[in-house]
């Protein structure tokens, strides 16, 4: 495919990216890469069944070609794969419909991609697909996922043989002897450049002795799994710049994809947008090629749903729908007020449980976010059955509107106003963080300047370095957190993860946070209330005591054992959202002094074991005087 500006090479019928050519550069791609390893869309896939998220690595390989449009203002190409009960056990069983369309004057190219199950194919499931451009490591080493994300990069050789000394696991690497000295000492890991849905709108790469730069788009979160705080992979080092539209990470086994024996199934994922620039001239600034990436995603973005893709799974514009309104939200304890949910999170998802959204994968999403006053329209939705969602920072809980909402081509739905009641029973005697799904507001300490990243010192996201959970064991090599409720700051005195404590070699112990409080006067006979939120947890179990020890009699409330999200490995600050109620007779307090266990008790993944709270908070009984 060329229009004048842009050549793109791709292989007759595996749809393989081999070359890509553009301002007098013969191939932005990989040359000494073999022609399947330059550009290519690929999954992961297993039985049904199977558990984790790991499974069979599919490099999707077209058996088929076809020219679908071809005339003056674009040409869409198709690479197809048909699945048929011969390729049991070789390949997913899915049709797959790789598509790339050029259009006239256009300075990249769209790529998207139709995926398909029929009831009668066995059952699978879908960790993982995505698409990978594999660019020229020598040329290609300023990397920008956002304005304060953006570095010059390492060699991938730096990460093998003598070069690197790989760390806790695989990902993560200590470069020891790299070609360049200034990378010495750093840890490189893909993990570090990971980011939220919501912001993961535009990454790539920059050549500063090509003058040029090579940038991914995703116009739009509708087909990417998890909603907007599901976390990717972006670019990392190879240099590879990546478009995921699945993946499991940060959620585990939770967001794996799993179609069911005589379940149908289709969907679009893309198109995504390859976009190329240059500098105008030799005196400009490099670094303006990602001002224009930007300004080049809000195109896009505006441009959204696309009038030009051939496939009529594609929904144009009109096949789709909006919906309006306006969120309030009364906290029955402060007032009959209504609030305004300001800057709240609303969407649409398939119908579920409350909260199911953040591990939905088969369908399509559709997020806003409301103005100061609470007021929201969502537009271009897909026709089907929806529930609305919404969650606020400041509250607890998510919100889920009591009907399903029916899309229908051109619909224009004003639901008015809707109210959430969070999660209430009583006034709060204590809480601790900001309900915001987030650690973040936590202590993150300082990392061990062994293992850092030099783009995170100083920088507002200092929980992306390696080895935090290391510092745990450190700062409290005998004792645990004790947090007094009244004189400690949770901003310096709680560690942002519960993690577990080294006591030797590859042995770990749980550990038993305190909080500490004053009640004046406990109310006899009646219930307190507990609301602990989570940001995440990974194969980790939450026991709850009161006032007493350790012994199993004690114990008011466990977990269980909960969460694969991996985020404390993956330098995250939160994975899927949990929130648990629990009821706390006032016969566990006392009057005066009380003191609240929280133990982390599995050690089975040594430091990688543990939780991360997002907010806590004791609410006294309820009083009919207490409400309003």
């Amino acid at each position: 495919m060329k229009n004048g500006i842009v050549e793109v090479t791709i292989s007759k019928p595996d749809g393989f990216v081999t070359g890509i050519s553009y301002h007098g550069v013969n191939n932005l791609l990989e040359s000494h890469n073999e022609d399947y390893d330059r550009g290519y869309w690929d999954l992961v896939w297993s039985e049904y069944g199977t558990p984790g998220t790991t499974g069979n690595s599919e490099r999707i390989k077209g058996t088929s070609f076809e020219v679908v449009v071809e005339n003056e203002e674009l040409v869409e190409i198709s690479f197809t794969r048909k699945w048929d009960s011969s390729l049991q056990d070789h390949i997913a069983p899915i049709n797959v419909d790789k598509r790339f369309i050029m259009r006239k004057d256009v300075t990249g190219f769209y790529s998207y991609g139709i995926f398909e199950h029929l009831a009668e194919w066995p059952a699978f499931n879908l960790p993982q697909t995505r698409i990978v451009y594999k660019l020229r490591k020598d040329k290609f080493r300023y990397m920008a996922v956002a304005d304060n994300r953006q570095r010059r990069m390492p060699l991938p050789e730096d990460r093998l043989g003598k070069r690197g000394r790989p760390l806790a696991y695989p990902e993560a690497v200590l470069l020891v002897h790299p070609v360049e000295e200034e990378f010495k000492g750093e840890v490189d890991d893909k993990y570090e450049y990971s980011c939220e849905n919501k912001d993961l709108k535009v990454h790539g790469w920059i050549s500063h002795n090509l003058d040029l730069g090579f940038w991914q788009i995703i116009p739009s979160n509708e087909f990417r799994s998890g909603g907007l705080l599901k976390q990717n992979l972006t670019s990392h080092v190879g240099p590879i710049s990546l478009a995921m539209f699945i993946s499991a990470h940060y959620a585990g086994e939770d967001m794996v994809m799993k179609v069911t024996a005589g379940e149908s199934w289709k969907k679009v994922f893309g198109p995504v947008f390859t976009y190329l620039n240059c500098l105008p001239d030799q005196t400009s600034d490099p670094l303006s090629l990602w001002q224009d990436a930007k300004n080049q995603m809000l195109i896009e973005v505006q441009s959204w749903p696309y009038d030009f893709p051939a496939c009529e799974d594609f929904a144009s514009s009109d096949k789709r729908g909006c919906i309006s309104g306006r969120l309030l939200v009364r906290d029955k304890l402060l007032s009959d007020e209504l609030l305004p949910a300001n800057g709240a999170f609303i969407g649409l998802a398939p119908p579920g449980e409350v909260g199911s959204w953040q591990t939905e994968s088969k369908g399509y999403q559709f997020w806003t976010e409301a103005d100061a006053d609470g007021y929201f329209t969502i537009n271009n939705i897909r026709e089907g059955e929806y529930n609305l969602n919404a969650y606020v920072t400041g509250w607890i809980g998510d919100y889920q509107y009591e009907q399903l909402v029916t899309i229908t081509a051109g619909c224009n739905i004003d639901i008015s106003s809707i109210v959430y009641e969070p999660p209430r029973d009583g006034p709060t005697v204590w809480e601790i963080g900001i309900p915001d799904r987030s650690a973040a507001e936590f202590f993150v300490p300082d990392p061990n300047p062994k293992y850092i990243n030099k783009l995170y010192i100083g920088h507002p996201d200092r929980f992306r370095q390696y080895g935090l959970w290391e510092r745990y064991t450190e700062l409290y090599p005998k004792e645990d957190l004790v947090f007094t409720i009244g004189f400690s700051d949770y901003k310096k005195d709680w560690f942002f993860a519960h993690v577990t404590r080294k006591i030797g070699d590859d042995t770990y112990e749980k550990t038993t946070w305190q909080i500490k409080f004053k009640l004046e006067k406990v109310q006899q006979n009646s219930t307190y209330k507990l609301r602990i939120a989570l940001a995440t947890a990974n194969v980790a179990e939450l026991q709850v005591r009161m006032n007493e020890d350790e012994s199993e009699k004690s114990l008011i409330f466990t977990t269980g054992v909960i969460g694969h999200d991996n985020t404390i490995a993956r330098h995250g600050i939160h994975g899927l959202y949990r929130l648990y109620n629990v009821d706390v007779p006032s016969e566990k307090f006392v009057d005066g002094d009380n003191t609240l266990f929280l133990t982390q008790a599995m050690t089975t993944l040594g430091a990688f074991n543990g939780l991360m709270y997002d907010y806590i908070r004791l609410e006294e009984p309820c009083l009919a005087s207490n409400f309003h």
